[in-house]
């Protein structure tokens, strides 16, 4: 072989590469949205009426996760606003479902969380309240939905823990379809997080039919 020809196969062989890499990144980051992220890990906790829900039990029903905690001063009133928000604009869907986990299960017993779905008007039906214990639902929101919940290291009052403020679609079997952010930017143009939720509502709609 020649040097010349070499070097042109070398050449070659390095864009193939870069090539695969950034086709590989591509199919990562515009995944369609129909390839699950993953499955809900089975879970078992206690909803606020005092009734024990597992993950089997919303089989065949679509639905929405999200984490937070009642005591949150910061993200989790947005985030609770816009569960509210979907509960009404989703109404007239009769399989779909909210289910807010709390991160801070210690704390928020069944009647704290009675009190917190008051304030949003939760339909107790429709729009589920779990605890449990820190340990399991804080690996359900980590190693399940793959957002974050943790404690933070220097916690203050309202701020205990560190948590996202995405929710997740889940569909009728239990896999985990997409996330989408569960609040509006704090500040600046929130047509993505507007757009967001059309999605999430034109998806819901979709998988309910299907």
């Amino acid at each position: 072989m020649t040097a010349r020809r070499f070097w042109v196969t070398f050449f070659l062989t390095i864009l193939a590469s870069i090539a695969g890499v950034m086709f590989a990144y591509a199919l990562r980051t515009k995944r369609p949205v129909e390839q699950p992220l993953g499955d809900v890990p089975a879970f078992e906790f206690v909803e606020r009426s005092g009734k024990t829900i597992a993950n089997a039990d919303l089989r065949g029903k679509v639905w929405v996760a999200s984490f937070v905690f009642t005591r949150c001063t910061g993200t989790c009133p947005a985030v609770a606003a816009t569960l509210a928000r979907l509960q009404t604009e989703l109404a007239d869907v009769p399989d779909f479902r909210i289910v807010t986990f709390t991160i801070d299960p210690e704390r928020d017993t069944p009647g704290e969380l009675k009190q917190y779905a008051d304030r949003y008007r939760a339909d107790a039906d429709r729009w589920l309240f779990l605890t449990g214990t820190e340990q399991k639902i804080h690996d359900v929101a980590n190693n399940g939905f793959h957002l974050l919940a943790k404690k933070n290291a220097d916690p203050k009052p309202g701020d205990e823990f560190d948590h996202s403020t995405y929710i997740a679609l889940v569909d009728q079997n239990g896999a985990i379809i997409d996330i989408f952010p569960g609040m509006p930017p704090k500040a600046g143009d929130a047509s993505s997080y507007e757009e967001g939720l059309t999605r999430l509502k034109a998806k819901v709609r979709k998988l309910v039919s299907r």
